[in-house]
């Protein structure tokens, strides 16, 4: 029996409290002698350092090595032990990647203050001495635990109350990361709800699906003490995606039978209240129901090489892929591998099949259970995976001379349609199908 998304939400989501039962499966991370466990960093695109020929990023990290040593130290013992940084010099990172967090640290910042912490290095959730005035005009007044790196007024920049404790006292720090979707909280008051993190070296990039965790040091001396982590599983890690602004939402699935679907009923079939593919057969379901702008949520689970894709605005035949408005792509990451056979970008998962390619990497491994929504409002298609967006485009503007196999797309102009699966004999699994309608601006 699975355990219901709401349960799992409440154990995620529950504000801070204090150490030991509570914190089950956390592990300690604070820096020990030498900073084991830790390396120099610094605001520096961890894609491009990844990039870098070996030799070269081996002396890129050995350079901030060399300078952390001089500015962060491990200080105290027991009920004391903390780190130290001067604030000069450059970050420190985890040498661990980290993708779906619940991380938790206190802090200690001098007045005046300011530093901060990255996630999948990328800035930054705010720390500040929310009283040095010099600093209002970036907003320290409004206090520390936004994602200050976000565009101005894009939820999550700024915080939702000031929760600070005055400087040179101990602050409580907790962030729970999703994909690029992240809460905070301070001092245990909620300053960030569920707010997605813009990529600060490529906005028109998601951020890195794992990355190490950063401490900044942005000039000014600060504590850090009680580091400590937990990394959320895919199962946990769905249901508090799938759990998250529910209202409105209205299952399509009974979770027992096709029933309120047509089309290749045959060809599919309900096991352990998932919707599969038959193997060895495909054609397109799709719900009686027809749906002009939605969002569509579900779970899905790919076999290896495993091939589908979602119906959007289906008219009930055809190829979905050009006949319908788009077919989004369901696809294991690794599929080229899998089979030795090549894709176009546009085939990737998540894509508007051969018209606009998805990011790639985002996907649980197989075998796992992915959470995936999709938009669509008028020709505008985003689908967000395991919390982070990997499509958002104008499917109304997508050049057709460009497309896939220069192939027509008559679908483009249908305004509503049918919500269905494409099979393509592989035994693709679907659950938790909910659709929230969403009502034509005025």
């Amino acid at each position: 029996m699975r355990t219901p998304a709401s349960i799992l939400l409440a154990a995620c989501l529950v504000a801070p409290s204090l150490r030991g039962a509570a914190e089950e499966g956390f592990t300690d991370i604070l820096p020990g002698e030498g900073l084991a466990g830790w390396r120099g960093g610094d605001t520096f695109d961890h894609r491009k350092l990844m990039e870098m020929p070996a030799d070269k990023r081996a002396a890129k990290i050995d350079q901030w090595n060399k300078a952390a040593q001089q500015h962060w130290r491990p200080e105290g013992a027991g009920a004391d032990r903390h780190l130290f940084t001067t604030g000069k010099g450059p970050c420190l990172a985890t040498l661990r990647d980290y993708g779906d967090i619940d991380f938790r640290i206190d802090y200690r910042i001098s007045p005046k203050g300011d530093s901060g912490i990255y996630l999948r290095n990328v800035p930054q959730v705010q720390i500040w001495d929310p009283e040095h005035q010099e600093a209002w005009k970036h907003g320290a007044k409004l206090g520390s635990g936004g994602l200050w790196n976000n565009t101005v007024g894009k939820p999550g920049r700024d915080p939702l109350v000031r929760a600070d404790k005055p400087a040179g006292e101990w602050n409580s720090l907790r962030v729970l990361q999703l994909g690029e979707r992240v809460t905070v909280w301070l001092n245990g008051r909620q300053v960030v709800d569920h707010a997605r993190l813009e990529n600060y070296y490529d906005r028109s990039r998601p951020i890195p699906a794992a990355a190490p965790l950063l401490l900044q040091s942005h000039g000014d001396p600060v504590l850090w003490r009680n580091a400590r982590i937990r990394e959320i599983p895919a199962e946990e890690a769905n249901a508090a995606l799938a759990a998250k602004e529910e209202a409105g939402f209205q299952a399509v699935f009974d979770g027992a039978s096709l029933a309120g679907w047509k089309g290749a009923l045959d060809n599919y079939e309900v096991v352990d209240g998932a919707i599969r593919c038959k193997k060895g057969k495909g054609g397109t379901i799709f719900t009686e129901k027809a749906y002009a702008d939605f969002a569509l949520r579900l779970e899905f689970r790919l076999p290896k090489g495993g091939n589908n894709g979602l119906a959007l605005r289906y008219p009930g035949k055809g190829n979905p892929a050009y006949e319908g408005f788009a077919e989004c792509q369901v696809l294991d990451d690794n599929y080229e591998a899998a089979t030795g056979s090549k894709i176009d970008p546009r085939q990737s998962h998540g894509s508007a099949y051969g018209l606009v390619a998805a990011a790639r990497g985002y996907q649980r491994p197989v075998g796992q259970w992915n959470f995936q929504e999709v938009t669509l409002v008028g020709k505008r298609l985003k689908v967000e995976l395991n919390g982070t967006v990997i499509l958002d485009a104008d499917l109304g503007k997508v050049d057709l001379a460009k497309a896939m196999g220069n192939a027509r797309h008559p679908g483009l102009d249908l305004a509503a349609g049918h919500i269905g699966f494409a099979g393509h004999s592989d035994p693709v699994e679907f659950r938790g199908i909910r659709v929230r309608e969403i009502a034509a601006a005025r």
